[in-house]
């Protein structure tokens, strides 16, 4: 192969190198998790199957997380008015994290109707890692205060987690511990031994700063392809003479 080909050949090995380090490297994955509620409530035990989905992406140090509903859960016997019904709820940690992290919402924006399923606003807190690595995120207890009274809703299913994501702690610490804090707009909170929480945020999912890290590997591969070819269109004459 002539040398002028060979380097543009080169050239371009490394440019598609670099590109598939940026296309392939996963940062979250999120599923939408079927979760059977066990709710003890005022009037007697309910139950209630909804889908929970739940997205993170980077914030600063830490990661804001967000735990939506897609169908309601127990009832209430009696209409309950505008900002009646105060949510929250805690997500087990696993893979790097550990414990839980409290979420939490705003009251209900309008009149809910009696005995009808009631639909939670997006919880969400913020996730500070102590640990780099992967960590899943599995929903747990919901609880829901309204009228002067409280109900408790339990997992009963054993769910897996929603979402499992890359996580990157503050200097790239891989092996100190931390504790969450409260979180949103109702002052809950929850303890961690992987990370802190606290905050509300909307959803979106994977961390910015590993496609910074992975674009930067992309890069210095391309750079050292280019290297190699500008040396060998240069030896060669040297050869020949």
């Amino acid at each position: 192969m002539p040398y002028p080909k060979r380097t543009a050949a080169l050239a371009s090995a490394a440019a598609l190198a670099g590109s598939v380090v940026l296309l392939t490297a996963p940062t979250a994955h999120a599923d939408v998790v079927d979760v059977n509620y066990q709710c003890k409530t005022p009037i007697g035990d309910k139950s209630a199957v909804s889908p929970i989905d739940i997205k993170g992406v980077r914030s600063g140090s830490g990661y804001r997380i967000t735990m939506s509903w897609q169908k309601g859960v127990s009832s209430s016997p009696v209409e309950l008015g505008k900002g009646a019904m105060n949510p929250s709820a805690t997500i087990r940690l696993g893979g790097v994290g550990s414990g839980t992290l409290a979420v939490s919402g705003p009251a209900n924006q309008g009149a809910i109707p009696a005995n009808t399923p009631i639909k939670i606003n997006d919880l969400s807190g913020t996730y500070t890692p102590a640990k780099t690595g992967k960590v899943t995120f599995t929903a747990g207890v919901l609880t829901i205060k309204a009228l002067g009274t409280t109900t408790t809703c339990t997992p009963a299913n054993s769910p897996g987690p929603s979402l499992t994501l890359d996580v990157t702690a503050a200097g790239g610490s891989s092996g100190a511990s931390g504790s969450s804090g409260s979180s949103g707009s109702s002052g809950s909170s929850g303890s961690s031994s992987g990370g802190t929480g606290s905050g509300a945020a909307l959803p979106q999912t994977g961390p910015e700063d590993s496609f910074v890290a992975l674009g930067t590997l992309g890069g210095t591969v391309l750079l050292a392809g280019a290297a190699g070819a500008l040396w060998l269109s240069r030896r060669n004459p040297a050869v020949r003479r």
